[in-house]
């Protein structure tokens, strides 16, 4: 059994001791950084399961250390911030976090959302024996869903937790028609209140992977004022 590890992304210290006290009460370890090339430097060295990151740091903010991060690692990210303005989410979402929590954040919001990243990526993460049965498909678009791979004619593509998790979805329910808050709700478990910017962010971010032109997309459809399907 893995043992989750947290990596802590705040320079405020008190605000860094105050998360590690509450996953410490979930079993969570948890290692800090101050800023975030200290933040890259430790996800280098690998064996970390989840990133809490604020934005606002002095030198490399949370979001170049997120798009930095993104070049290696699939780990998932939730972003910290003290701003309630959505250009700050949507931003460090469109740049590959997985999640985001506003300051002053409820302790009990931040462990459960934790919690659910952690065991989407774990259970991502995990190699198994794969059969036929296992690969979804449509078009060149294929996936399997226990080795986790996903490729487009051929060609591998390289998805977050959460977009996998996405596709899968639509993929297993191919020609059906999910609404943002039926696609949050499975996918994130948890309500889908003010969904709409975080799975559009996501749905985006999966096109521009899997699709040759995302403005014109074969793959991944919208129906206008209902929600997204895979064509059948």
């Amino acid at each position: 059994m893995i043992k989750p590890r947290v990596l802590i992304v705040d320079d405020e210290r008190e605000i860094c001791e105050a998360i590690r006290i509450y996953l410490r009460g979930e079993d969570i370890e948890t290692i800090m950084a101050n800023n975030g090339q200290e933040a890259i430097d430790l996800m280098r060295q690998g064996n970390i399961h989840l990133i809490l990151m604020d934005i606002m740091m002095p030198g490399i903010d949370g979001i170049v250390a997120t798009s930095l991060i993104r070049e290696f690692s699939n780990v998932p990210i939730i972003m910290l911030t003290a701003k309630s303005e959505d250009t700050d989410k949507i931003m460090g979402l469109s740049l590959g976090a997985d999640d985001y929590i506003t300051k002053p954040f409820n302790p009990m919001e931040l462990v459960a959302r934790v919690k659910s990243q952690l065991r989407r990526y774990l259970q991502f993460n995990t190699v198994q024996s794969t059969t036929d049965e296992d690969t979804l498909e449509v078009g060149g678009l294929s996936m399997n869903t226990v080795t986790k791979q996903v490729s487009v004619d051929g060609n591998e593509v390289r998805l977050t937790p959460t977009e996998f998790k996405i596709l899968s979805l639509l993929l297993r329910n191919k020609g059906r028609v999910f609404s943002i808050n039926d696609i949050y709700e499975r996918v994130w478990d948890e309500p889908g209140y003010n969904a709409e910017n975080t799975v559009a962010v996501h749905i985006r971010k999966i096109r521009e992977k899997i699709e040759i032109n995302p403005r014109d997309p074969r793959y991944l459809k919208v129906v206008w004022g209902v929600g997204y399907k895979i064509e059948a």
